[in-house]
């Protein structure tokens, strides 16, 4: 048996079993201790309208890192007391491998406070409702910071770990003596994704697109359903997803139908002859609308907008307050009006006419009006 070996051994003697005792028993108080904590969470997280969503998450997402970061608290502070009841070898190993633990814990608790912080601002500023501006632009700042501020923080975790073994430490200085040509390659390689993160953080702050907006992407209508660093994932009405990155919302035109409010105005078309009457399809057409629990009240009217050689052009317009309600009022009002035509004015539906002349008769017609 070598040195280090015995040397080991002989620590845990009679003063070493004490000092193990002692550990043990601070990580007991610990968890006594995150009991505690997690009673006071509930007291102080209970009441008021905005406290109930950060009670919820909070309770949900800070249990585990908690149940870990607070034993390795007490722990620590208990090392001092039993420092000379541990050998040369021992205490070093023991420290390093608190700190390691240390980190991991405090890392994992950031970043739990950092979910149930989103969580509740996206419980209490619900997108459910139609008019939903407001909500819509804190939860997209909210998540998508969130996930940036959670990058760096892993990152110097990952950092400081690596940092307490020389190996890595000697790795990095090999890394920093050719930093010229790796910074350049890994700048190469990076572009995009950096790109996409710069991209990311731009459209956090102007915010051309927000959580649940309703866009017009690669000739699909759907809503904004996930905002991340690198990409975005619009949910289309069949359910597909369309996954885009995050820079072609800034280097390309889209269509946003919900940039300032949600409510919009939409057209319906018919083709019908010449002889029917505007006014009564006029008329029609607001009692269609007033009908409709789909219309908003405020805009609705009937023009007509093209006459070609063989029929008119009818466009209908009405207002309603989102995509998907305008989508069944245009429906709506494009079955209706199409029914009213049939059964009130069949000889006004579209008709072609044909003039025929007799061979020799210096072109009298013989007849006219063919379906």
């Amino acid at each position: 048996m070598d040195k280090v070996s015995s040397d080991s051994l002989l620590a845990f003697g009679n003063s070493g079993i004490g000092a193990v005792l002692v550990l043990l028993g601070a990580a007991v108080l610990g968890g006594l201790v995150y009991a505690g904590v997690l009673w006071l969470l509930r007291v102080l997280t209970r009441g008021n309208e905005w406290r109930l969503p950060l009670r919820g998450a909070l309770l949900r997402r800070i249990r585990g890192p908690l149940r870990l970061l607070v034993p390795v608290l007490c722990v620590y502070a208990a090392l001092p007391a039993v420092r000379d009841a541990l050998s040369d070898t021992v205490f070093p190993f023991l420290t390093g491998g608190l700190h390691i633990v240390f980190v991991v814990a405090a890392t994992w608790t950031f970043l739990a406070l950092l979910h149930a912080g989103e969580e509740a601002i996206s419980e209490y500023y619900t997108t459910d409702e139609p008019d939903n501006l407001k909500a819509r632009k804190i939860v997209t700042q909210v998540r998508i910071l969130r996930r940036i501020v959670a990058t760096v923080v892993v990152v110097l975790a990952l950092g400081i770990v690596l940092m307490q073994y020389e190996p890595f430490r000697e790795l990095g200085t090999g890394l920093l003596a050719s930093a010229g040509i790796v910074g350049i390659v890994v700048g190469i390689a990076a572009q995009r994704t950096l790109g996409n993160v710069v991209a990311g953080i731009q459209i956090a702050l102007t915010q051309p697109i927000r959580v649940d907006d309703v866009v017009i992407v690669e000739g699909d209508f759907g809503w904004v359903e996930e905002i991340t660093l690198t990409y975005v994932v619009v949910r289309v009405w069949d359910r597909r997803r369309i996954v885009l990155p995050i820079t072609h919302f800034v280097e390309n035109p889209f269509q946003n139908w919900t940039r300032t409010s949600s409510d919009l105005i939409g057209t319906v078309f018919l083709y019908v002859d010449y002889t029917v009457p505007v006014d009564d399809l006029r008329e029609e057409l607001h009692r269609i609308v007033e009908a409709s629990e789909h219309w908003d009240g405020d805009v609705a009217g009937l023009q007509v907008t093209d006459a070609s050689e063989r029929t008119i052009t009818l466009r209908a317009i009405a207002s309603a307050t989102d995509a998907p309600t305008l989508w069944n009022l245009r429906c709506e009002i494009r079955e209706q009006l199409v029914a009213y035509v049939r059964e009130h004015y069949p000889e006004a539906l579209p008709t072609l006419r044909t003039r025929v002349e007799a061979p020799g008769d210096g072109g009298t017609p013989i007849g006219a009006d063919g379906g």
